[in-house]
């Protein structure tokens, strides 16, 4: 049976860990009384104060205990004013007088009761005030001046986070808005726009703009012929659904503005592609909608879940105490204290999520609960023993076909120095280039491995559904089953070899072929929400200035930068197939061209672009932010340093020789003062743990300087451009193999620190949910 202690833990929202109930400390501090009352020995059946006898024993004794017990209880239900405020001061003065240790254990739950409490009425404290407001302006004002609110509205509390608006939910994004009850505040701010979002919505229905799943349900009318808001219309659009309207007639500029912006599509004459334009922006528009409604209803998911767990922690915790301590009294009234506490009396987040769940199910799933239910309450895709399986069978035929291969290469002589170098020149750019990428996708394994073990949440950094997202399983076996045929397409094409077959350098050609068509298959087979995904990415890394980017894209662009070696096989690999060269087997045509050699330049310095690209873009966004134009300096230093060693490879003079050094030295130490401080968080000066940072997820601090120190011995693997080393041409081919494994390896390892730095910096900001800009402008007010 599981223990408690670590179902609690495995079960907490780990961007709230803060917040929750410190369990383990409770913990301790009920050891530490059963400690001491072990040390003092059992103690008298009754006190000599209470008796006012110190004689012996009687046989009357037990009756007057029970008595006196009874008479402490009647006495303390007989007053329940002021029972909340008394609880203190009574437990404080039973437990003094038993021990210190015992008041120490109350002080604290009290403690935590109140931070959790404090916590779960930050987001609930403003709703009611606001949706009061609400109601009295809606009493106000007709359904002629709904249109204009915007206008009308008071300029926001001090306490509401001005910048949320723009975003539904992003009150459970931020710290500022976690203290201002954003939950309920979105909420409230949804039922603002609410008369605008009808009228819209139903405009836009009537001129062709469907609704995912269906239509949009029609508003009841009353007798007079208006149209009456539903509670569930009342949660439709957040009040972030604002037009520029001018101070006067507003009502008829917003009609006007509204149907122009529908008309566009039905106006007969219109330019179609104007109206594909407009069809697609309201397309974008709806799916944004969407999601912020998936992400309210996840943000209150989890706010129930914050709210049983707690209740349950302090239950059990209680349980241990009254066991250890035998005050009943004060348990008793401490578990009421909780009973009564706002996040487990509370049932306003339950209305909410069902009020939520109501209109997602009546304007984005057709009144289909099936379907409304895939998208607010995803199926958990169910571990298998299947993956497992096939990762022991490819990694065991991979293992045996390698020995195969070895012992075939070594009695053919193809790795000596009587070989056939064409052999080696041709085979070893296409099998490099698979066994990179499957090197590269174990390490991943391993990353999301790690990532799960640590509870680090990689799904909502990468913004990842957690139903299709790859589990350290799936990339363990696509990275097996990789390696396992590029080893029999190995062996295949030695047989074939040996055996005097002609054209048997097709069979690389043939594996591109196959590794290609799986990439782009359509068919919903071999991970096609992944392979969708990634090349998703990689057009926005390719056309980087152009897309806003994404955690995922410069996560992917910063793998890049570790994979150029990859790109030049690739770059080999489409010379040699596509020029068809591989007729006559003439290498030095993509190998020693002028073009080549400059296209070698090109692919060398475009994954440092994109991501220079990457920062230049962010930097624009998100308002200037110096440390984007530091960041992208740091890919351009990186550049210059790659092209001066083209230069040095190309003219080897000491004058270039002492520039690859100094560019080189540059490069590296602004990379490592990158990784380290801003990247991993490490090298704080004033940190509590020396030289790293306050927060650590990894017990051992010693593994972090061992990964500091790794880091850098293979940030300096430049060097070896440097020495004159005289290499035969397969030492020369196996070095360049290994120094391009350790480089992959190192960026494996950077991947687990750089989340864990961010999965951190959520949990400090309480970010649990991710923010969804709205496809509408706030209207700035006086």
């Amino acid at each position: 049976m599981v223990k408690f202690s670590r179902e609690y833990e495995a079960s907490i929202i780990p961007e709230w860990k803060a917040v929750f109930v410190d369990y383990k400390c409770l913990k301790k501090l009920i050891k530490r009384i059963k400690i001491a009352r072990r040390d003092a020995g059992p103690p008298p059946l009754l006190a000599a104060g209470e008796t006012g006898s110190s004689y012996g024993f009687s046989v009357l004794d037990p009756v007057r205990s029970i008595a006196a017990r009874f008479a402490a209880h009647h006495a303390a239900a007989s007053s329940p004013e002021g029972e909340e405020e008394s609880l203190e001061s009574d437990s404080g003065e039973l437990v003094r007088s038993t021990d210190k240790h015992e008041q120490e254990f109350l002080e604290k739950a009290d403690e935590e009761l109140d931070k959790v409490n404090k916590f779960y009425l930050r987001i609930l404290a403003d709703v009611k005030r606001i949706l009061a407001d609400h109601a009295a302006a809606s009493s106000r004002r007709g359904r002629g001046r709904a249109l204009g609110r915007a206008n009308s509205m008071p300029p926001p509390s001090p306490s509401v986070n001005g910048s949320s608006g723009r975003h539904l939910l992003s009150g459970l994004a931020s710290p500022q808005s976690m203290s201002d009850g954003s939950v309920e505040l979105q909420q409230a701010r949804v039922a603002e726009g609410a008369a605008v979002a009808e009228e819209v919505m139903a405009a836009l229905e009537r001129n062709g703009v469907s609704f995912v799943g269906g239509g949009l349900a029609k508003a009841k009318k009353d007798g007079s012929g208006k149209q009456l808001m539903g509670r569930a219309a009342l949660l439709q659009l957040p009040a972030t659904v604002r037009i520029d309207i001018p101070p006067t007639s507003p009502g008829r500029a917003a009609l006007k503005v509204w149907e122009e912006l529908v008309n566009v599509l039905r106006k007969d004459g219109a330019d179609p592609a104007a109206a594909f334009v407009h069809r697609k922006k309201l397309q974008h528009a709806e799916k944004n909608i969407r999601d912020a409604f998936l992400a309210l209803y996840r943000g209150l998911e989890l706010l129930k879940k914050f709210s049983s767990l707690n209740v349950k922690a302090f239950t059990k915790i209680l349980k241990k105490f009254v066991k250890v301590s035998e005050q009943h009294q004060a348990t008793d009234k401490f578990s009421e204290k909780v009973k009564r506490s706002p996040f487990s009396s509370s049932d306003k987040v339950l209305q909410l999520a069902d009020e939520v769940e109501c209109i997602f199910l009546r304007h984005f799933a057709g009144n289909d609960r099936k379907v409304a239910m895939k998208y607010l309450k995803p199926q958990q895709p169910r571990n298998t023993h299947m993956i497992t399986f096939l990762v022991g069978l490819f990694t065991g035929t991979f293992v045996s076909l390698f020995i195969i291969y070895s012992v075939l290469a070594h009695v053919a002589g193809i790795f000596s120095s009587t070989g056939s170098p064409t052999y080696m020149d041709i085979v070893y750019h296409v099998f490099s280039m698979f066994a990179l990428i499957s090197l590269h996708v174990f390490l991943y394994g391993c990353n999301l491995f790690m990532w799960k073990s640590t509870r680090i949440n990689h799904n909502f950094i990468f913004d990842f559904s957690s139903s299709t997202a790859l589990t350290h399983r799936d990339a363990f076996l696509m990275s097996a089953s990789i390696m396992c045929t590029v080893v029999a397409a190995l062996v295949i094409n030695l047989f074939l070899r040996n055996a005097g077959a002609t054209y048997t350098d097709a069979l690389p050609g043939a594996l591109l072929v196959l590794s290609t068509g799986v990439l782009f298959c359509p068919f919903n087979i071999f991970y096609r929400s992944t392979r969708y995904c990634f090349m998703r990415v990689m057009r926005n890394i390719i056309f980087s200035p152009f897309y806003k980017v994404l955690m995922a894209d410069f996560f992917m662009a910063d793998q890049l930068t570790s994979q150029i070696p990859l790109l030049r096989h690739m770059e080999f690999a489409a010379c040699y197939f596509m020029a068809g060269t591989f007729r006559n087997q003439a290498y030095e045509t993509c190998t020693s061209s002028p073009q080549y050699t400059h296209l070698a330049y090109v692919i060398s310095f475009l994954p440092y672009y994109w991501r220079a690209m990457q920062c230049l873009r962010r930097y624009l966004e998100e308002g200037h932010d110096i440390n984007q134009l530091a960041n992208a300096g740091k890919y351009v230093s990186a550049m210059v340093a790659a092209a001066v060693r083209f230069k040095y490879a190309a003219t080897p003079t000491p004058l270039w020789m002492w520039m690859v050094v100094i560019s080189s030295s540059g490069a590296t130490i602004y990379q490592l003062y990158w990784d380290f401080v801003m990247d991993w968080g490490f090298l704080n000066p004033k940190s509590k743990n020396l030289w790293l940072r306050d927060q650590l997820i990894l017990k051992k601090k010693s593994i972090y300087y061992v990964s500091m120190m790794l880091n850098l011995a293979l940030r300096l693997a430049w060097a070896q451009s440097v020495m004159k080393l005289h290499l035969g041409r397969v030492e020369s081919r196996l070095l360049d193999f290994s120094l391009a494994s350790l480089e992959i390896i190192r960026r494996g390892h950077w991947n687990f620190y750089r989340l864990e730095h961010e999965h951190l910096n959520n949990a400090g900001k309480f970010r649990a949910v991710k923010t969804v800009p709205l496809p509408f402008r706030e209207l700035e007010t006086d």
